[in-house]
């Protein structure tokens, strides 16, 4: 059965900051690496060290913040590479500077990744396959937050205003995929276009019924939109979730459980991988450094972002749509773990 699930009024907020908003598949601003260069190391690497520019997400999201937290661990530990996280502009533009070497490590969606090399939605007759996968990271909810406590379901959302983020966007697709397999489409809502900072304002003024967001919960948007007034999630129901995973192998089932953000009970919706990728040229030694770096991380360093909780050995070698760079696989393998390279 679906369900409506109260946010809770009284969120706190501590903590939840530097899991912020994601808007990591909004295509804003320059599609080139950004200028924020934000990895301080406490160690200097040495002189033969491997240079990797790592563009991430906004300043105030969570790409941005743990990819820092990643990049500096890389650089201070005996890795031999020099990892500088950049701020970025989202999944779409991480992918293009890769292409245009702006970037030789990216965040990116799951989704948007598979786009990217087969050529489709975003990419649309634009395929780009010089990358390849290090590891899936964490899960990015699919949340359908709204103020009008008479959405109970997806179905609820015909005729209304609903915003589904910037126009092409990554979130833009996920809505699109959503509704379908609920046969609705954009023609039967009132669609705008808007980050999630701009829908969670548009939620409290009353000009919108409901937004998709696409983040790692807790998200920012979320959280501050419930200390004004009293914010829902709907909940997928698993008939509708088994059709989507079935069209779109990309996503996957999840649940946002009912301590995330105060909930009344669990939501169940689907999520999208948040991966890091590579340009294919970067040397597969460095790639297996940072590679390992990643989950040696995780046991020496896992009190510097909340991330780390979610990082799963299975789960990161578990991309389909796109191979594995040979560095990564070697690490996979080391483990046991098989992985598909070019």
């Amino acid at each position: 059965m679906k369900k409506q699930i109260k946010v809770a009024f009284a969120v706190a907020l501590t903590g939840v900051l530097a899991l912020g908003l994601m808007g990591c598949s909004s295509p804003q601003g320059s599609s080139s690496a950004a200028s924020s260069t934000a990895s301080s190391s406490t160690t200097t690497p040495s002189a033969d060290a491997e240079n990797l520019r790592f563009v991430t997400g906004g300043e105030s999201g969570t790409y941005y913040a743990y990819g820092n937290v990643l990049g500096q661990y890389a650089t201070n530990g005996d890795y031999g590479i020099a990892v500088t996280a950049l701020a970025g502009n989202g999944s779409q533009a991480n992918v293009q500077a890769l292409e245009d070497d702006d970037a030789d490590l990216a965040f990116c969606q799951s989704d948007v990744l598979a786009y990217a090399y087969d050529g489709t939605n975003l990419f649309e007759d634009a395929a780009y396959k010089d990358f390849s996968v290090v590891a899936d990271l964490y899960q990015e909810q699919v949340q359908i937050v709204t103020c009008d406590p008479n959405i109970k379901t997806v179905s609820d959302l015909n005729g209304k205003t609903v915003s589904v983020g910037a126009a092409g966007s990554g979130v833009y697709f996920n809505a699109l995929d959503v509704l379908g397999v609920y046969d609705m489409g954009l023609d039967s809502i009132n669609p705008v276009y808007q980050s999630f900072g701009d829908s969670a304002d548009s939620l409290k003024d009353g000009k919108i019924d409901a937004a998709f967001i696409v983040a790692g919960a807790p998200t920012t948007a979320i959280t501050d939109l419930s200390t004004t007034k009293a914010a829902y999630l709907v909940s997928m129901d698993d008939a509708h979730v088994d059709k989507l995973l079935e069209l779109s192998p990309y996503y996957s089932k999840a649940v946002i459980p009912a301590d995330t953000y105060g909930l009344e009970g669990p939501v169940t919706t689907v999520s999208v991988g948040a991966v890091i990728i590579v340009n294919d040229n970067v040397p597969e030694e460095a790639v297996y450094s940072l590679t390992k770096s990643l989950f040696d991380g995780q046991q020496d360093n896992a009190d510097a972002h909340a991330k780390y909780d979610e990082l799963v050995l299975e789960d990161a070698a578990a991309i389909t749509a796109v191979p594995y760079h040979p560095g990564a696989a070697k690490y996979y393998d080391e483990q046991g773990i098989t992985v598909e390279t070019k």
